[in-house]
């Protein structure tokens, strides 16, 4: 039995003379929850469509549940689900019709069926609106439905495409705790957001893609030690035309490497130093009468490490026709005998 739910090795996909993906490697273990980010063009959504056999490499393997896709690409579409960015549910249909329909679609035996969809409705917290139309859902409960279905052949692996895009902060964490539910039921989970918060509060380990390579990889904890073990230093001062000056000082008075970033200016202090550099650093700026809005200083957060590997913010996920995608999904699994 396979040790990993999806392997990957030398995976590279061109587009003409863009190369989308520039030799990918992983192993995600069965079992786990795996954050993909990565802003947009990173290769994150080529490498998604790769693993779900809607388009073909141009050279690498990827494994899923020990099957090669080149050779067993429709024994793999029975082991995996998707529950894209979009929400597509048929709103003039009932909770329990659009189930019923993804059941049909996705093969799920007859006999099979509402035992499933009540299930599926149990889980999504949506017994009471079976016989409701999907329309008349807010947008928080279309979600619960949108996940449950994808899950509706009971698929090995999971792959959630921005799964809590316009959610409010409650519907999000309501979100989160169906995501680890269905974990705990030993489904593997891939997951790419926008929101690093989300990727820190769920993912065990996490893969920041940049140009079509990964960048870094590993746990939360692994990935704050790639920008080092000092506290970030962070400067916004009142006038934008003092961040230059600012820069100089933290050069040439503290030996410090800054960086900025839309008027903010940050820099690595040393575990130790932070209390001699802050007093230091707020009399220079007296000095030089610059006038700050804020200032202060944290442990390395998950957005400090994106920033340093792509300096990039995380505005991913202006995903090329998601819906699509399902719908070629779909049309390969109802066609599948």
């Amino acid at each position: 039995m396979a040790e990993y739910a999806i392997e990957i090795e030398k995976l590279v996909k061109k587009f003409g003379d863009l190369t989308a993906v520039n030799e990918i490697s992983l192993k995600i273990k069965k079992g786990e929850i795996f954050g993909m980010l990565g802003p947009n063009g990173a290769g994150k959504t080529t490498t998604i469509n790769l693993v779900l056999g809607l388009i073909k490499p141009t050279s690498g393997k990827i494994l899923v549940n020990g099957l090669d896709i080149k050779k067993e690409g429709e024994a793999i579409k029975q082991q995996l689900g998707l529950m894209t960015q979009e929400t597509v549910v048929e709103g003039e249909l009932t909770a329990y019709q659009n189930l019923e329909i993804f059941a049909q679609l996705y093969h799920v035996p007859l006999d099979e069926q509402p035992k499933r969809i009540k299930e599926a409705l149990e889980e999504s917290e949506l017994t009471s609106f079976a016989n409701k139309k999907a329309g008349t859902f807010s947008g928080g409960m279309k979600r619960r439905l949108e996940l449950v279905k994808s899950m509706i052949q009971h698929p090995s692996i999971l792959i959630l495409d921005e799964p809590t895009t316009g959610l409010d902060i409650q519907n999000r964490q309501n979100m989160w705790k169906h995501i680890r539910e269905l974990n705990k039921l030993g489904v593997t989970i891939i997951l790419t957001t926008q929101y690093l918060e989300e990727a820190d509060a769920l993912c065990g380990r996490i893969a920041i893609i940049d140009h079509g390579k990964i960048k870094a990889m590993g746990t939360v904890s692994e990935l704050k030690r790639v920008i080092g073990s000092g506290r970030i230093l962070e400067i916004v001062p009142e006038a934008h035309t003092d961040v230059p000056a600012i820069v100089a000082i933290l050069k040439t008075a503290f030996k410090l490497r800054p960086e900025v970033k839309n008027d903010k200016v940050t820099a690595i202090v040393e575990v130790g130093n932070e209390e001699r550099v802050m007093s230091k650093l707020l009399a220079a700026l007296n000095r030089k009468k610059i006038k700050i809005a804020s200032l202060g200083m944290h442990m390395p957060t998950l957005d400090d490490v994106f920033i340093a590997l792509t300096g990039a913010s995380t505005r991913d996920t202006t995903h090329s026709d998601t819906s699509s995608r399902m719908d070629s999904m779909m049309r390969g699994m109802s066609g599948r005998g």
